[in-house]
């Protein structure tokens, strides 16, 4: 991906591209394409000190300060109070190639083109100058800007206690007295160490607008000087690691070792761009969780970690989709070890605590996955030595009922929750405001229980040749859904079954009853709930939560976080919904003349948002009025998971 001067017209305009770099082991790296820090979450190196979790910003920027004959010149761009530093106006290009952030810079005839990148598996970020001078003499000043505060927080300098010394080339600081250590080192120049100095006031546009504070103070150990004659050629490397001994100034091994890395990923692909750019977005949210001695998946950058109901969800799209099977037993495999009275974890502890277990839906998509594992790699034995255990205490549970109210029904549907709880993926709640009550019998729920149920019928057809037990009581749950869930009138399905009424909203929860591998709706039934969505909640970024008739919508998600969990699920527009969509038009649409043509149209969007917002990703969510803006995590797992599922599933068969 190229991009010149006419996107960074204003700072404004240059920060709307994000870039975003991963390790492996839930530490990230992430900026703009003006290399201006515009939210507290960027910087060249938020480091999880265990893995995923635990994560800190540790180097916010380096900034570039260039002399060449007498003339001064800035490569970093930057806001502080009363202040704007340009750094853009000598930027020419940026550059987003084997997913590496790359920045072209011009002073005159000296040229700069600096690199950045992550070490695969740890907290350790390598950036690289090459340096064409022509003309002039003169020196650059690289400059880090050092933090050690949790990623969500903020740092101000008189709560800051630093102490840094020099080795040679070799900062070493230890923050707070804590016994942790960052290194930074330059494989050329002297260092010049500075005390108690820091960079004060750095100010973040995009915590503004979600109505937080955004402004910020740096440490400054010291910087590195390095000269520059005419007709120099230079590669100037700088490493900073925490935990991690920097055992190599080797810029551009590393960053070709990299490169090698997602080359891997990429092995065996057709070409197809839009396929090849997906599937390096999935790599990005596979993680090592140290507490599991595991894989598992980031639900979203850059404030995300991992969830249960996201990874069930996100799992087929980011490993299955894209042949990473062994990572996908792994993850399937660590659930079943975790699940406790018939329900996995939403959320795993970060120490030695125990998960949380409030979700409804995780144990549910979990039958899916592990469905559509079955379907990719038919490995029926390793279902039945670690996961049927699991699964059956899944349905046993539902059965006879569990926590949080979660029961199946004298009706054989299932009911979960109460006014307080929010168990399903609309889970906003601000304060005690529960904004979407979907306690009850959800339609979603119920679509993926039926599945739950005809998924063991099969797995159990599959391993010892009977499965009627599962598959009888699934056409039961199959008649009461229609009977129960079907609206007439709205030519749709109630979103929620309640004791006294039935909820009519328009919401997309009910496309989860056309798409999935068992779907509990077919034939005209499932034909009109298709057209129905498509209809009211379509848009090419994704579905709509809420119709826009609804007097309850929200169309723009932004301000204080009470006015944007007001519209999360209030019509806000989510991108992985489409990918069930596009599954369930696909089914019922199969036999239609133009379906290539159709299934086409709803990926092309997706083609230019690859080059919006975070680059080479798919945002969480975007407003619900035209324009569309992306909003919320700039890369979420299962948009890109379910987008790339329903690529290479529902189209791509199409075309071979």
């Amino acid at each position: 991906m190229y991009f010149g001067k006419s996107y960074w017209k204003t700072q404004e305009q240059g920060i709307q591209k994000e870039w975003l770099l991963t390790n492996g082991i839930g530490g990230f790296s992430s900026g703009t394409i003006i290399g201006m820090n515009a939210r507290r979450y960027h910087g060249l190196l938020v480091a999880s000190l265990v893995p995923p979790v635990e994560r800190y910003l540790i180097l916010s920027q380096i900034s570039e300060r260039i002399e060449l004959d007498g003339g001064e010149y800035f490569l970093h761009s930057f806001k502080t109070h009363d202040f704007a530093a340009h750094g853009e106006y000598h930027l020419e290009a940026f550059h987003f190639n084997n997913g590496l952030p790359e920045f072209h810079y011009r002073i005159g005839t000296t040229k700069i083109k600096k690199r950045i990148c992550l070490r695969y598996g740890m907290n350790q970020a390598v950036v690289v100058y090459n340096i064409s001078n022509i003309g002039r003499k003169g020196s650059i000043q690289l400059t880090p800007l050092v933090n050690f505060r949790n990623y969500h927080y903020l740092s101000f300098h008189q709560y800051m206690t630093f102490s840094a010394d020099a080795d040679g080339r070799r900062m070493e600081i230890t923050p707070y007295d804590m016994g942790t250590r960052i290194w930074i080192d330059c494989s050329e120049g002297k260092v010049v160490m500075k005390n108690h100095c820091f960079f004060h006031n750095m100010d973040y546009y995009y915590e503004h607008e979600r109505g937080l504070n955004g402004t910020e103070d740096h440490f400054i150990p010291g910087f590195y000087e390095i000269e520059l004659n005419p007709g120099d050629e230079k590669t100037i490397t700088v490493v900073c690691s925490v935990d991690d001994p920097i055992t190599s100034l080797d810029g551009e091994r590393i960053i070709n070792d990299e490169i090698k890395r997602q080359d891997t990923i990429l092995n065996g692909l057709p070409e197809d761009q839009f396929l090849r750019l997906l599937v390096s977005a999935a790599d990005k949210f596979i993680v090592y969780r140290k507490s599991t001695n595991s894989k598992s998946v980031i639900a979203g950058y850059p404030w995300f970690t991992d969830w249960g109901r996201d990874t069930m969800i996100a799992l087929p799209g980011l490993t299955l989709a894209t042949g990473r099977y062994e990572e996908a037993r792994d993850i399937l495999y660590t659930f079943a070890l975790y699940e406790k009275d018939g329900l996995l974890p939403n959320v795993f502890p970060d120490g030695t605590g125990d998960p949380a277990y409030n979700t409804v839906d995780a144990s549910l998509w979990y039958f899916e996955a592990v469905y559509k594992y079955f379907q990719y790699t038919k490995d029926s034995d390793f279902i039945d030595k670690h996961l049927l255990k699991s699964m059956i205490n899944i349905i046993n549970s539902y059965k006879n009922g569990t926590l949080f109210n979660i029961r199946m029904d004298k009706d054989y549907l299932i009911s979960a929750g109460n006014a307080e709880t929010q168990l399903t993926w609309m889970d906003a709640k601000a304060g005690n405001w529960v904004v979407t009550p979907r306690h009850g019998k959800a339609v979603e729920i119920n679509a993926l229980w039926y599945n739950a149920l005809m998924v063991m019928a099969e797995i159990m057809r599959e391993i010892d040749g009977n499965g009627d037990e599962f598959s009888a009581l699934a056409g039961k749950v199959k008649k009461a859904f229609v009977e129960q869930f079907w609206n007439e009138r709205g030519n749709c399905l109630f979103d929620v079954v309640g004791d006294q009424e039935k909820d009519n909203k328009m919401r997309p929860n009910q496309i989860i009853a056309v798409s999935l591998s068992f779907p509990v709706l077919d034939g005209a039934l499932a034909k009109c709930v298709v057209d129905s969505v498509y209809e009211q909640l379509y848009t090419s970024m994704g579905l709509l939560t809420l119709s826009r008739n609804d007097p309850q919508y929200r169309g723009i998600y932004a301000g204080d976080q009470f006015a944007r969990d007001g519209a999360y699920h209030q019509g806000t527009v989510w991108a992985w919904p489409l990918g069930r969509f596009i599954s369930a038009y696909a089914r019922v649409y199969k036999d239609k003349q133009n379906i290539k043509k159709q299934l086409e149209s709803f990926f092309i969007p997706f083609q230019d948002h690859l080059r919006d917002a975070c680059l080479g990703s798919i945002s969480e969510i975007f407003d619900g009025n035209e324009p569309l803006v992306p909003r919320g995590c700039f890369a979420q797992a299962w948009s890109v998971s379910e987008i790339l599922r329903s690529y290479v599933e529902d189209y791509m068969p199409l075309v071979n």
